[in-house]
């Protein structure tokens, strides 16, 4: 049996403006396991969420995707019709949004939503069905009194509450992928480590596979099988978590490392990346990272390198790679 469930293929998303279609997702492919857990990390702006949101076919107008395939067991995503991509959402993928307070209905219940996403993959289920079912969900995911919070309205849950209430409405349906949008942002830390327990919990239970899409690397260390990097809206770096943990060769994977703190070391200040993310309109001429990078060269400017093979399974997009970049930059 294949062990891909879902191959993305030269992606390439794109909105249109006054000076032409700009990429926010820039040719991008990539792997996901069965039952494994790749993790998509990059600085705000670099394209992770534009990536899931093209992955769901959700691309916000005026965005439209551009080229490329979405290839879930074999079938493009890409290439069906709306109709169509409605009954994979929900059934096949589902997905957790960033901010659980704005993806849930403010004037509907919690058990009304859930019902609300049951019904759309069941339509034959009666009302007393669905509700079992939903306040089955609440309890899966841990939620005590699940009877009770399932007549509750949103603002009447704590902010772990929600977000396991989104956890619940997204595995509703069993779902063969999981996609999680920063599912621990604006939590404390004892109830991520909570979040990222339950979603370790029912994977192990379910066998989905997960993407999961964060900013923080020491997440990422504990959820994930394998790496993808981003940065200005392509993959940079691919990997297993142990390849990009120990042995980052990509500059910018390194300067994310880099600005870990770390008990065991003393430094009077963090290692950080100088600049930002370049906009998808005013990207620079050959490698994009090459304004920020210590390590650029003349010929950094010149061509944006490809992801090479430097070992297997391992891939970076550096003219410079393989070298022990780590141990300079540590220097």
């Amino acid at each position: 049996m294949n062990d891909t469930l879902l191959r993305v293929e030269d992606l390439r998303t794109v909105f249109r403006s006054s000076a032409g279609d700009i990429a926010a997702v820039d040719g991008v492919t990539l792997d996901v396991p069965r039952g494994k857990t790749l993790g998509i990390v990059g600085e705000s702006g670099c394209g992770k969420s534009m990536l899931s949101l093209s992955i769901m076919r959700l691309v916000p107008n005026p965005g439209r995707i551009a080229q490329g395939r979405v290839m879930l067991d074999g079938r493009d995503l890409a290439a069906l019709s709306a109709a169509e991509m409605r009954g994979v959402r929900g059934g096949d993928i589902a997905m957790i949004f960033q901010e659980p307070m704005t993806s849930l209905n403010p004037v509907h219940s919690i058990g009304d939503q859930l019902m609300e996403a049951m019904r759309a993959h069941d339509a034959k289920a009666s009302a007393a069905e669905l509700r079992d079912r939903a306040v089955e969900a609440l309890r899966r995911v841990r939620i005590p009194s699940p009877e009770r919070r399932f007549a509750e309205y949103p603002h009447q849950l704590s902010g772990g509450m929600r977000q396991r209430v989104m956890i619940a409405m997204a595995l509703a349906c069993k779902p063969r992928l999981l996609i999680a949008d920063e599912p621990t942002t604006a939590l404390d830390v004892t109830v991520q480590a909570q979040i990222l327990d339950l979603l370790r919990e029912l994977q192990a239970e379910t066998g989905m596979s997960v993407i999961l899409i964060t900013h923080d690397l020491g997440v990422v260390a504990e959820m994930a099988d394998e790496v993808g990097v981003m940065y200005a809206g392509r993959v940079v770096e691919r990997g297993t978590a142990k390849d990009i943990f120990e042995d980052p060769q990509h500059p910018y994977t390194i300067g994310l490392l880099g600005s870990i703190p770390r008990i065991e070391e003393e430094r009077e200040r963090l290692l950080s990346i100088d600049g930002s993310v370049p906009p998808p309109f005013a990207l620079p001429s050959g490698c994009r990272f090459n304004p920020r990078c210590p390590f650029a060269i003349r010929a950094c400017t010149e061509a944006d390198p490809p992801l090479r093979e430097l070992a297997p399974g391992h891939r970076a997009a550096c003219i410079r790679a393989p070298v022990e970049l780590a141990l300079d930059i540590a220097a």
